[in-house]
Formats: C-alpha cells, sequence, structure tokens
C-alpha cells in the first residue's frame, strides 16, 4: 500500500473498532436494564443523554486525527454528569458555560503549534496564500472567510466549534497526487468552495450533523490522478461543497 492508502486504513479501523466496542456497551448495558440486573442508580447515570454526549465524544476521539472534537464532547458530557453522580450543595448548572469554557481553553493551549492560527470572535474576509500549500483554521465562538488566491493547494485542516469558516478555493491549484483536508465542527459549519472539475472523495462521520456535496455541475477532471479527499467529523453541526 501507498503510504496514504495505509494511513487511511489505519484511521477506518480505528473508527470500525471505537464504533464496534460502543455498540456493544451500549447493548450489554440496555441488556441489563431489561433483565433487572442494572440498579436504578446506576441506570440514571449511564442510560443518560450526558452520557451519550462522552459516548460521541469517545468514537470521535479514536476515529479522527484531530483530537479536538472528542476531547470537547467527552469534557461536556462529564461536566453534566457531575450532577448525577455526586449530590452538590449548589446547583452544577450554574458551572457549566464556565467550565466549557476552561475545558475548550486548555484544548487549545495542548494544541497550538506555530502552524496553527487561533481566531478571535469576530467575523473576518481575507485573500491570503497557504503555508507551503497547507490550510490551518481553527474557529472557536468565531467565524471567517478565507479566499486562496493563486495557489498550489494541498489540504490542511479546518476545526469550527461554535463557530464557522468559510473558504474559497475557486482561485487555487489543486496538488499533485491524493490532498487530505480534515474537517471537524461541532455545533458549527464549514463551507467549502472549489473549482468544479476537482474531483472530491468524502470520507466523513457524522452524528446529528451532515456533510454533503452540493455542486450543481460537476466537469470532467482533465487530471484524474489529483483527488481531495475530506475526511473528518460533524457533530450537531455540518458542511457543504459547492462551486460557482
Amino acid at each position: 500500500m501507498e503510504p496514504n492508502e495505509v494511513k487511511n486504513y489505519d484511521g477506518q479501523q480505528k473508527k470500525k473498532y471505537a464504533i464496534g466496542v460502543m455498540i456493544i456497551i451500549a447493548g450489554i448495558l440496555l441488556l441489563l436494564d431489561k433483565t433487572g440486573f442494572l440498579p436504578f442508580e446506576i441506570q440514571h447515570i449511564i442510560i443518560s443523554w450526558p452520557m451519550f454526549l462522552i459516548a460521541i465524544g469517545v468514537i470521535s476521539f479514536f476515529s479522527s486525527e484531530s483530537r479536538t472534537p472528542g476531547s470537547i464532547l467527552i469534557a461536556i458530557g462529564g461536566i453534566f454528569l457531575i450532577s448525577r453522580i455526586f449530590e452538590m450543595s449548589f446547583n452544577v448548572m450554574h458551572l457549566t458555560w464556565p467550565l466549557i469554557l476552561i475545558a475548550i481553553g486548555v484544548v487549545i493551549l495542548i494544541r497550538r503549534s506555530p502552524g496553527n492560527s487561533w481566531t478571535m470572535p469576530t467575523a473576518r474576509t481575507t485573500s491570503q496564500g497557504l503555508d507551503d500549500g497547507f490550510i490551518h483554521e481553527e474557529n472557536i465562538f468565531s467565524g471567517g472567510k478565507q479566499r486562496v488566491i493563486n495557489q498550489v493547494f494541498r489540504g490542511g485542516h479546518i476545526n469550527c466549534i461554535f463557530g464557522g469558516a468559510e473558504v474559497d478555493l475557486t482561485q487555487a491549484t489543486l496538488g499533485e497526487g491524493v490532498n487530505e483536508l480534515e474537517v471537524n465542527t461541532i455545533f458549527g459549519g464549514v463551507t467549502l468552495i472549489v473549482p468544479a472539475d476537482w474531483k472530491v472523495q468524502m470520507k466523513m462521520t457524522s452524528i446529528m450533523g451532515g456533510f454533503s456535496d452540493k455542486r450543481s455541475y460537476i466537469k470532467e477532471n482533465p487530471d484524474p490522478s489529483r483527488m481531495l479527499i475530506i475526511k473528518g467529523s460533524t457533530i450537531f453541526g455540518g458542511g457543504e461543497i459547492k462551486s460557482y
């Protein structure tokens, strides 16, 4: 196998194992519940919507190259699960948003690298080049529009958490061979505008969301060896591919 094929195969295997294990665990818990072997004290904790968020986060964490979406979902589910496990002298729901913001901030500090560009909570429109042909976009509680001018596009990553991004690639050239763009959204959205003759393949995992190719017209690619693979996850969010 080629290196990219091996990488994709490993990612698919991780996702398959994560989903399979979670389904088996869910089946065992439901079986115990239906047969009366699951005490109520445990039932209202395990069979609950916060645990559902944690399960989605675990699947995303192990099936995606980016750990940010999964980490945040696990943190959110864990926060809401606290009040079900412990008796508090105060309403833990009042702490939800401060704790979520702290969790997001910690993830940002852990993930930050010199190549990443973190956005402030404001809308923006830019026309710019890429870092060696790769895009690195992180929108958290923010949104932005970016237009790539006269560049060779090779992929990169876009993460939107409670935010959105629009990237216009109509004036860019797709790099030779297979190019990978990882897109992850949580309560957010991504719009990619690409030339009509680009060969695009999607390998997205969607949970309570979706990512679709909405190009009304697709031209025949003059160089079929050039391909853009869009992979990642949309969780309570969405994304779309368009062309003019």
